[in-house]
């Protein structure tokens, strides 16, 4: 069975044309994105399939995120090809949300480097540390990234974030990092670690803006929580 096997009404192509991409749901969307599905099974039901598997259901699409292409390919029908589409939607997804050229990107609140980082570092499934380097007008000359793994304020040195602010010649940073378990309320390592950048920010002449925390699409700021 193919999508244009189901009665017409059923059909997502034509359901998108009759009322808008907006009245589809998540797995008519992504069944467009596929095409067709096998002899046994519609696209659509290929996708609900998927999505039903490990309870992605509940994630919505950004499950595409969470998903790899090796267990995409674990559902009957959906192969290489196919799994490919979807783990391109989602990159494209992320794209989206960034602004066209970083490297002119101002930031002038905590919720301007939010939005710069959210989509990269939401789902990942370890700490990273990275810092975003900025001129003395707040744009973004680069964004570096320092530690993968866990924050230990032991063994993270100042000279590791600031030595290619130095070299860059960068005004100010931000220091950001992500907590996998999508909850973004800093822990007391998390400020004491912003108390020591910032102080070393002062002898190395960069001002540290900001600590950004990234959550599953919320964040906190150390800078407007009063922490340093």
């Amino acid at each position: 069975m193919n999508i244009k096997e189901l009665p017409e009404m059923e059909r997502p192509y034509e359901k998108f044309m009759a009322f808008g991409a907006e009245r589809l749901s998540d797995a008519e969307l992504l069944a467009i994105i596929i095409k067709a599905g096998t002899k046994e099974k519609a696209a659509i039901e290929l996708i609900y399939e998927l999505m039903n598997h490990n309870d992605y259901e509940s994630l919505g699409l950004s499950f595409l995120n969470e998903v790899s292409t090796s267990e995409i390919q674990k559902i009957k029908g959906l192969g290489k090809i196919k799994a490919i589409q979807l783990k391109a939607i989602a990159e494209i997804a992320k794209r989206m949300t960034k602004p066209a050229d970083i490297l002119r990107y101002k930031i002038d609140s905590p919720e301007d480097a939010a939005m710069l980082l959210m989509e990269d570092m939401r789902f990942l499934k370890q700490e990273r540390l990275v810092t975003i380097l900025l001129d003395s007008k707040n744009t973004v000359i680069k964004i570096i990234t320092n530690t993968i793994g866990g924050l230990n304020s032991s063994v993270i040195e100042a000279r590791e974030i600031f030595k290619e602010p130095i070299k860059c010649s960068s005004a100010k940073i931000i220091i950001a990092h992500n907590h996998p378990s999508g909850n973004p309320f800093p822990s007391e390592k998390d400020v004491q670690l912003t108390k020591r950048f910032y102080e070393a920010g002062k002898l190395f002449g960069i001002e540290l803006m900001d600590h950004i925390i990234i959550g599953n699409g919320v964040f906190a700021s150390l800078k407007k929580m009063n922490k340093f």
